[in-house]
């Protein structure tokens, strides 16, 4: 675990050194409250401080306030030492009432600093903990346990805020619904181990031929939407190709035998002239999945966004179900 020592004395910084290295720490060493400010601002500050009270600069407990001010922002608690030769009761208060969370006076006993050090790494260590168990939870809540790409709920959110994105800075968005071919089939000559390997091969090769910043999720059982940010009619196209060709061109092997397992998908853009919603885009791109099933598969469909007035009407509210999901697969 990493310590911060903030202190101007020469002596006072190597001794507290020498003792916290000899205890198993990594020391960084700032020589005044300004450095120790600056280190304490980075992204991979130490989470334990040791600082003394009066330093050049900036003050041990207004390094302290400002810590404490910025920690809301940050989310990610610094257990503070102060070190200090004050020894006045009302000093001691108002070292603690500027977010210290204990003190030593100097000259310190070693005994005393690895006992008052001892919460501090507990504290710390718990913190780790539940930032963990806070990330894990929320990765369950936005990912498909499979695939490990977004789920349903949030590769909508997606599709809408890059919507919303586009119509903000006049950018193209391209939007892609794929359906697995004949999956019912993988399933039904290699068992349901054989159709999940299907679908996380499927999300490794898409992956594979995706930009950084594009997205995406499972639909449905072995639906996806693509959400493509920036890309127009001719750029989602060919996105779209280059996606069937990743799993056209390379046959995936059950056991002792291989088998190509091909895809077919149904895509669209929206165009900043064009006016849109996330439904309207979803089901252009699900018609132009529909017409990829029926043309044979393993293709790419694409209608534009201006199709939209041609759209029958919806009879519920909300993203309608994909009708692919009634076809024989």
């Amino acid at each position: 675990m990493r310590i911060l020592i903030a202190d101007d004395s020469i002596v006072s910084r190597h001794l507290l050194d020498a003792t916290l290295r000899r205890w198993g720490y990594e020391v960084v060493i700032a020589c005044d409250g300004n450095e120790a400010w600056e280190i304490l601002q980075s992204p991979d500050a130490p989470r334990i401080a040791i600082l003394d009270w009066v330093m050049p600069g900036i003050t041990g407990p207004e390094v302290c306030r400002r810590v404490r001010a910025n920690t809301k922002e940050k989310d990610i608690y610094t257990y503070i030492l102060l070190l200090t030769s004050k020894s006045q009761r009302q000093d001691l208060i108002e070292g603690m009432e500027s977010g210290a969370d204990d003190y030593l006076t100097k000259p310190f006993d070693q005994h005393e600093l690895k006992v008052r050090l001892r919460p501090g790494t507990r504290i710390v260590q718990l913190q780790e903990e539940l930032i963990s168990a806070r990330e894990e939870l929320r990765d369950q809540a936005t990912k498909d346990f499979l695939t490990r790409i977004w789920n349903r709920s949030s590769i909508l959110d997606i599709l809408d805020r890059e919507l919303e994105r586009g119509r903000r800075d006049k950018q193209p968005l391209g939007v892609i619904l794929a359906d697995l071919d004949h999956f019912k089939s993988v399933n039904d000559n290699y068992g349901h181990f054989g159709g999940d390997a299907v679908l996380r091969e499927f999300v490794r090769r898409m992956a594979g031929s995706m930009r950084p910043y594009d997205s995406i999720g499972r639909y449905g059982g072995e639906e996806f939407l693509v959400v493509l940010p920036g890309c127009d009619d001719a750029a989602t196209r060919k996105q779209a190709e280059r996606m069937r060709a990743a799993m056209a061109d390379e046959s995936m092997a059950f056991n002792e035998e291989s088998r190509t397992v091909t895809c077919s998908f149904g895509a669209t853009s929206a165009m900043p002239q064009v006016e849109v919603t996330a439904e309207s885009l979803i089901r252009l791109a699900d018609d132009a999945l529909y017409g990829a099933k029926r043309a044979g598969r393993n293709r790419v469909v694409f209608i534009p966004s201006s199709e939209i007035q041609h759209l029958p009407p919806v009879k519920e509210p909300g993203i309608p179900v994909l009708r692919t999901g009634k076809l024989v697969h």
